[in-house]
């Protein structure tokens, strides 16, 4: 009799590559509450919470926090109006060079991020742009538009076009064929793509380096904590911090998504 249940070994194999990835985050955890200050001394010589409150009590990491969240939800909101906007002229309109345009659009995420680094830090070079948070948020919203698009396209090409159709034939304007039919169907699509852009431009790194100036946004912070620690487990609160910040969206995104494989007049 055929059994559902998964050997042994594919249980363990799974384990180990779980162990693999979630290992060095969970050693992160703990180092934030230790009371060595100059070493990652394992097994650690003592708990304690007196990081956390040390860390609230810096500025430099608040500033740096505000600035990464400032970044990352103007980012957002860029990319979801991009990347929706162009998501449904590729998906809903056939013209000369549509395949050229989706490709050149996802290009950004393919690209190694020092490429996208150095090409945007030229441009904003020879265009006498000074470095600000505007300077941070095109870098960002150069791959963040990728990801609302890739969500939005998807969700457009598996909604049936005659839903649009049969709600302007039934007297629906445009502004409530969108209200009612487009956005239903489109929700779930644009909540995701906007949590997992967010999530992939607060822990950016590489592009914020070309873009930054002297600007320090959180994980351009810890990597000078990195460099020259005056108190190494704050970087690892800030680290901890930073994981949770990043993991909520991705969790969220996952359970927004379960069940929506089927959409209103899919097919049809």
């Amino acid at each position: 009799m055929h059994s559902d249940r998964a050997p042994l070994t594919l249980k363990l194999a799974a384990a180990g590559g779980l162990l693999f990835l979630h290992l060095p985050i969970l050693l992160i955890f703990v180092y934030a509450f230790t009371t060595e200050e100059k070493s990652f001394a394992w097994p650690p010589p003592g708990l304690t919470l007196k990081w956390f409150a040390v860390t609230w009590h810096r500025p430099d990491v608040w500033e740096a926090l505000a600035l990464s969240v400032r970044v990352a939800a103007i980012s957002t909101v860029l990319a979801l109006i991009l990347g929706t906007l162009c998501a449904a002229a590729v998906s809903r309109t056939r013209f000369f060079g549509r395949e050229t345009i989706s490709l050149l659009v996802i290009l950004p995420i393919a690209l190694p991020g020092v490429v996208t680094g150095i090409a945007l830090r030229s441009a904003f070079s020879l265009a006498d742009v000074p470095f600000s948070t505007w300077t941070i948020v095109l870098g960002h919203a150069t791959f963040c538009v990728v990801i609302v698009y890739n969500n939005a396209v998807a969700r457009f090409r598996r909604t049936s076009g005659s839903l649009i159709e049969a709600s302007m034939d039934l007297g629906a304007n445009m502004f409530q064929t969108l209200r009612h039919v487009i956005m239903p169907n489109m929700a779930t699509a644009l909540v995701v793509g906007g949590m997992l852009a967010f999530a992939l431009s607060f822990d950016e790194v590489i592009v914020t380096t070309f873009t930054a100036g002297q600007q320090q946004t959180l994980p351009i912070w810890m990597l000078e904590e990195l460099v020259r620690p005056r108190e190494r487990p704050v970087t690892n609160v800030v680290a901890m911090v930073v994981a949770l910040v990043t993991m909520l969206p991705i969790l969220g995104a996952y359970y927004l998504t379960r069940g929506t494989d089927q959409v209103a007049g899919q097919g049809k």
